[in-house]
Parts: C-alpha cells; structure tokens; sequence
C-alpha cells in the first residue's frame, strides 16, 4: 500500500470524524464528545498533511527546518487558542466565534496567496529553462486561463477577505465598542456596496483570465476586505446572531475553495460541511428573528426607529423587593424561568439552579424557556445552563412553551429583554417588529431582573417593563437571585 494510499485513508477517517462531530454537536448532551471528536479529526488531517509528498519534497530539499516551523507555527496556535478557551468569559462566547470566523477566513486567503505565489515561481522556471521539472510544467498547466486553480484562487481570495474583515465589524459590533455600537446608515451605502460588488466580479474574471498575476489576486482581497466591511457594518444590533451564523458559513466556503487551490480532499469536506452547516443555521436565525436571508446578505437591517422611553416607561414601573417576589412565588405551581444575556454577564446561572430547587423542594414546576437568539448566538442559553447542571428536558424552546405561559403562575425574566419585548407583536416600526418573542407577558406574574431600565442589544424600550402584570427587580442579576431564594427559604 503506497503511502499516498495511507494519506487519503487518513483523510477519509478525519473526514468521517467530522460528519460524526457535527451531527453529535447538534445536541447538548452530546455536544462535548462532538468536539472531541472534531479536534480529533483535525489532528489526524494535519498530521497526514505533513507526509504529502509536496511537503516532504520542500524538507528533502531545504532540510529540516520547514517542519520544525510548522511544529512552532502549531503549538503557538494551541497555546493562543487554549488561552482563550479557558479564560475567555461565557459572555464573550459571541465575540471569540466572530474572531474564529474570521481567522478561518484569513488562513484560507493566505493559502491561496501562497500557493499562487510558488506556482507563479515555477512556472516562470519553464518560461526561462524551457520546462525544469514535472511540478514546474504542472504550474504553468493550472496557470492557464479559466483553470480550477484559477477559479479557486479567485474565490478563496474574495470569501476570505470579506469574512476576515466582516467578522472583526460583528467583533467590534458584539463588544459594543463606541464607533461600532451603532448602525451604519449612510443613505449612499448600497450603492457604494454595489460599486465593490461590481469592482470584485471584475477583479474574480481578471484573475481567472491571468492566474499569474500575484496583483490581481492581492487587488481582489483588497476589495474584498472593504465589502466584508460595508456588508457588515449597517446590520444592526438585534440581527448580529444572523451575522455571526452567516460568516460562520463564509469561512467553511473559503476553506472549501482554498482546498481546490491547494487539491486537498479533507479541506474541501470540512469547508462544505462549515459552509452548508451555516448555511441552514442561518436560515434557522432568520425564520426565529423573522428576517429575510437577502436582507441579512445586503445588510441595514434592525436600523429603523423606535418608541421614545419616556413615553413607554413614564410612571407605569412598578419595582419589587426580593420579599414581596418570594411572597408571590410562595403560591405559586408552576414557575418559568427566562434566561438571557444579563444572567451570563453576572454568571448567575449556579444561583438560578439554586432558586430552582428551593421552588422544587415546596412542590413547584420549574422551567426554562429558550429563545432561538436568547443571549448573542444560537445555543449560548443552552450551554451556559449546563455548567450549572441544570437538567436538558427542563430546557423548552420557543415554540414549544409560548402556548403555555397563560397557564404559568410566574414567569422571571433574567437579563433578558428583546427576546421578550412585546413590540415585536404590537409596533409595526420597532426594529424587531414581526420578531417571533417568548410570550412572557401573558403569564399571570411576570418579575423582571435587571439592574436598569437600560435598553437591549437592539437599543429600544420593552413595553414589558411598564406592563401591569410585570414586577421589576431591579439589582445584579446573581445577586438578586440570590437575595431571592433566599427570601423563599425563610418564608
């Protein structure tokens, strides 16, 4: 068996390792041992990348440095990804996959760069020797106009520039930082997005009519770097969980292409099974948010006015103590918790656990409703629920549970507020209007906790807060539930 054979059966295990991975982290429980799995499956197809013969042709000829550079380039890599891993918060979950994202992104537009940069080199070793080497001639061959290599490299450079630089926009958007916080709404910005559009369908044709121009390639990032930009920066906040769904995809389809480039098997199956994974997540984000996949390509969307705060919340707030809510929930049956981004920000996801079994112990129901996009991307509720061990089939989706909160006695909303708003129902100019919500207002009692009347990530008012069955709380989120359970136990 030749040792080409070897390889590819490597790749096919790693492939299969993949299929495997996604379909396990497709649940909670199994999430874990998915990506086991996954990271598995890439270190079986970087270990066999580094027997292709391409790559023991440059050791052979430059000595043993080049693999002694990748093992440094590698565990550098593991050091800065372990770091985050372990010390990035549960918070910022949505920022580290935007990075991810686009770091993908970036590696696939440099592969590309790269490979076309040896192929131009050996093929200009035909031109001036008259054909030096088999690999030299199969350089000039793919350097041809109109070529798979040409098209592959013109892709990869386009996708992975506008995911690099359209994952640090939602980066920049996520972290709220003060030039970024808000919506671009320059009136001019589809235009100047169809301009760039039209400048890249220029440069894409360029370069598959001359794979050989390093220019034209290096152009087509460029342009491509300032579309991810202005693709990205008119989305506003309460859209981002679509955004980051949709770059996710982005990478997975430059890393498919960069795989035609470099004619690896494994990277064309783990970029399409990125790609269509994100595909359908997107289009999962977009029917939960009741957005349109064209609005979310061409971006401004969440960026139409609001209802004036005053107006809504002016002497109709009704603030509550951790007593009088105990008092409440003390005859109460059936109780239904709502988390949102607020309670991962206070990590108070242990102390919810710990309300929760003081309402069990007095022989009530506890559940928890999960938006689609409760937190700042799909599944940040379910995962931060799991660290403190909270059990799965207590977890109940949107669909699922809005037809039941009539019959809940109490419903506590914690750090959460768009995804409860009612004016995704009742103002056809909120920028979430027709936004599928979880119907907390029409349980009996609603207790909000939050530390201000502060807006959510879409920057609106929630007439929730103002509602005649709603209680506000107003503290830090662990604290107060805290101060809450608390109270229960003496009650």
């Amino acid at each position: 068996m030749s040792s080409q054979a070897w390889i590819n059966l490597a790749y096919l295990a790693a492939a299969m390792l993949f299929i495997v991975a996604f379909k396990l982290m497709s649940g909670p429980r199994t999430a874990v041992r998915g990506n086991y799995l996954g990271a598995a499956g890439m270190a079986i197809a970087l270990l066999a990348a580094c027997f292709e013969q391409p790559v023991l042709e440059t050791i052979a000829a430059r000595g043993g440095w080049p693999l002694a550079l990748v093992a440094v380039a590698g565990a550098i890599g593991a050091a800065i990804g372990a770091v985050m891993a372990l010390k990035y918060p549960m918070t910022g979950m949505p920022q580290m996959v935007a990075l991810l994202n686009g770091f993908g992104g970036a590696a696939s537009t440099f592969v590309a760069g790269a490979e076309l940069w040896n192929k131009t080199g050996d093929a200009l070793a035909v031109d001036q020797a008259g054909g030096l080497t088999a690999v030299a001639t199969r350089a000039a061959a793919d350097l041809a106009p109109w070529t798979q290599f040409g098209i592959a490299t013109a892709l990869t450079g386009l996708i992975g520039a506008v995911t690099f630089w359209g994952s640090l926009v939602a980066f920049a958007k996520l972290e709220e930082l003060p030039r970024f916080k808000q919506a671009w709404t320059n009136p001019n910005r589809h235009w100047i997005n169809l301009g760039l559009a039209l400048a890249t369908l220029a440069l894409i044709a360029g370069v598959c009519l001359n794979p050989s121009s390093n220019l034209l390639f290096w152009a087509l990032v460029i342009v491509g770097s300032g579309l991810g930009c202005t693709l990205t920066l008119p989305i506003g906040g309460a859209d981002m969980p679509v955004v980051i769904c949709l770059l996710n995809s982005y990478s997975g389809l430059a890393a498919a292409a960069a795989g035609f480039v470099i004619d690896n098997s494994v990277l064309v199956i783990a970029g399409s099974l990125v790609g269509a994974s994100g595909l359908i997540l997107t289009a999962i984000m977009c029917q939960a948010m009741n957005r349109s996949l064209v609005g979310v390509l061409f971006g401004g969307l969440g960026t139409t006015t609001a209802a004036n705060a005053d107006d809504v919340y002016a002497g109709k707030i009704k603030s509550a103590s951790a007593e009088e809510i105990a008092m409440v929930l003390e005859n109460a049956s059936r109780v239904v918790i709502v988390p949102g981004y607020g309670l991962a920000v206070a990590q108070a996801q242990h102390a919810v656990r710990e309300l929760a079994n003081a309402l069990e112990k007095r022989g009530c129901t506890v559940e928890y409703a999960i938006h689609p996009v409760a937190g700042r991307m799909p599944g940040h509720m379910n995962v931060l629920l799991a660290e403190a061990d909270i059990p799965y089939e207590k977890l109940r989706e949107m669909d699922d549970i809005n037809p039941t909160f009539p019959e809940a006695d109490v419903a506590i909303v914690i750090g959460a507020n768009d995804v409860v708003n009612p004016a995704a129902r009742t103002d056809p100019k909120s920028p979430i209007a027709g936004m599928p919500i979880l119907d907390v207002d029409k349980a009996k009692t609603v207790v909000v906790v939050k530390r201000s009347l502060s807006p959510g990530f879409a920057g609106i008012p929630n007439p929730l807060f103002a509602a005649d069955n709603t209680l506000m709380y107003f503290a830090d989120g662990k604290k107060a539930i805290l101060d809450l359970t608390a109270a229960l136990q003496q009650g």
